[in-house]
Formats: structure tokens, sequence, C-alpha cells
């Protein structure tokens, strides 16, 4: 999993039918200190993440089976929580 910050919105109007109803996201990654690092994701969203939110993103295997634990969903990653407030050591990040 990684830490992540919506940064906007994939709108698609033709896409697979078992990802039809599923909103996407732009997620920059974050490092510890909160910077941004590596490229932007797209994720789908099972929490209804919105624009600014911290935000937890499994990927690969487990995004798959976020929203159908039967049935594979074509997607390599899902916000699966918003993070509320980050504790580091002797900090605190929000």
């Amino acid at each position: 999993m990684l830490l992540g910050k919506v940064i906007g919105n994939v709108w698609s109007t033709k896409k697979n039918e078992k990802i039809s109803a599923i909103r996407l996201l732009l997620v920059q990654p974050l490092e510890r200190d909160l910077r941004p690092f590596g490229n932007v994701i797209i994720a789908a969203d099972e929490v209804g993440a919105g624009f600014g939110e911290m935000v937890i993103v499994t990927q690969g295997a487990p995004a798959m089976h976020a929203f159908c634990k039967d049935e594979l969903t074509p997607v390599d990653a899902v916000v699966v929580g918003i993070a509320d407030n980050i504790d580091i050591a002797d900090e605190s990040v929000s």
C-alpha cells in the first residue's frame, strides 16, 4: 500500500463494463515527509475520496479484489482509505 494525495478525477465515457460505475481518481504518491514522489497513478475509488485528501492506495492483485471478493475487477490501484492523521515517531502530520 501507499499514501497519496488526490489531485484530480478521470472521466471516461467508454470503459470496461466491470468498472462502468466506478469513479477514477488521479493520485500523486507521497513520501514519508508528504512530498510528492514517482508518477501519478489512476486509482479506482472505493471510499468516496475527494480532491486534496490524503488516501491509502492498494495496488496489484489486492486491488483487483477490492470491489468484489469473488470476481476480479480490471483495476491496478484502488483507494481503500482516507488518512485523517499520520503519526511518525515523535511527529504528527495532518
